[in-house]
């Protein structure tokens, strides 16, 4: 089986890549986004990101304690 692709209806911006490669290098980027981005709780308000927007929504929308 060769190793390239000589596919004349593939696009000239397709990369062609090992599947290990691949999937190693954007699980990587999707886990560190993930650590980043979603898990940890920001210094200024002990907050996570997806509580700050549900206490956000609460506010737009008037539902308070009162």
């Amino acid at each position: 089986m060769a190793s390239t692709v000589d596919d004349p209806q593939m696009p000239e911006e397709v990369a062609v890549e090992p599947l290990d490669r691949a999937l190693g290098s954007r699980y990587l980027q999707y886990a560190l986004s993930t650590i980043m981005h979603r898990a940890l709780p920001d210094a200024r308000d002990g907050l996570k990101p997806v509580q700050r927007r549900i206490l956000f929504a609460m506010r737009e929308l008037g539902l308070t304690a009162r």
